[in-house]
């Protein structure tokens, strides 16, 4: 597949006002008017430490304030925006990346594998999404597929978006600092680029609430751009449908493989 795709991911420290980080997101955004592809974190619209008590009072409907703002940041730039954000869904509160492009809403996504390990407990306030939701879109001619933050522990994930023609996967994330969380997040997203031979793109909130770290992995697994525990910082890079090919031209494992990922039955 040909294209050349100039994706900017803004490592953002966001906070428990929707407004004020709308507001940081244009400031950060502006100085990337050349980018096709905006991406930042998961929880941009709404951050604090204890988000299982304040986190479902700040959920949105998808036609509330965060994504118009939002969609009026994509009029500005001209880039496709994603960004997460707290969805309020009748009484549901999910965890969601929006995607807007041309001053509206195109699509979300709704994060499947809630975060209930290293002492969270996300399946106490949020509710999980539609397991068979497919989230690959097109933005200026590449297939970009969409996880959110812990569904990179689940390789099959990934899998799923690869065997769906994605070939750049978009992981934002709000990755908690511990003990050998920057090491996990890294190896992650780079056997997930391997495995699949794509690009992972993942952009983290920075620190203190997130490890940072925000980086780009070429379907080598190699890191062609990122960044490191800065306070807010913004990667670039080119990604380039040639590139994919020649991995896959030299490693053919997706058309060598020879299980499948099926949807289980929901428990």
């Amino acid at each position: 597949m040909t294209y050349a795709l100039d994706i900017a991911l803004i490592q953002l420290r966001s906070g428990p006002d929707p407004e004020a980080n709308l507001a940081r997101m244009r400031e950060l955004a502006s100085g990337h008017t050349n980018a096709d592809l905006l991406v930042f974190p998961e929880y941009s619209q709404f951050l604090e430490k204890n988000m299982r008590e304040s986190g479902p009072a700040a959920a949105e409907p998808l036609d509330g304030p965060f994504v118009q703002g939002v969609s009026e940041l994509t009029r500005a730039s001209g880039a496709t925006v994603v960004a997460g954000m707290l969805e309020r869904d009748g009484d549901r509160v999910l965890n969601t990346l929006i995607v807007c492009s041309e001053g509206r809403l195109q699509t979300a996504y709704r994060k499947v594998h809630l975060y209930d390990s290293f002492g969270g407990g996300e399946s106490t306030w949020l509710s999980p999404g539609d397991i068979t939701q497919m989230p690959v879109i097109d933005v200026a001619g590449a297939p970009v597929g969409l996880q959110t933050c812990y569904d990179l522990r689940f390789p099959e994930s990934t899998r799923r978006l690869a065997d769906a023609g994605a070939e750049i996967v978009l992981v934002p994330a709000d990755w908690v600092p511990g003990p050998l969380k920057e090491h996990q997040w890294r190896t992650l997203l780079a056997a997930r680029a391997i495995e699949n031979t794509v690009y992972v793109a993942a952009v983290d909130v920075s620190p203190p609430l997130g490890v940072g770290h925000s980086t780009v992995f070429d379907p080598r697994g190699i890191a062609v751009a990122g960044t490191g525990d800065d306070a807010e910082a913004t990667v670039t890079a080119r990604l380039s449908g040639a590139v994919v090919a020649r991995a896959r031209e030299v490693n053919p494992s997706l058309s060598l493989k020879r299980y499948g990922v099926t949807e289980p039955a929901l428990r």
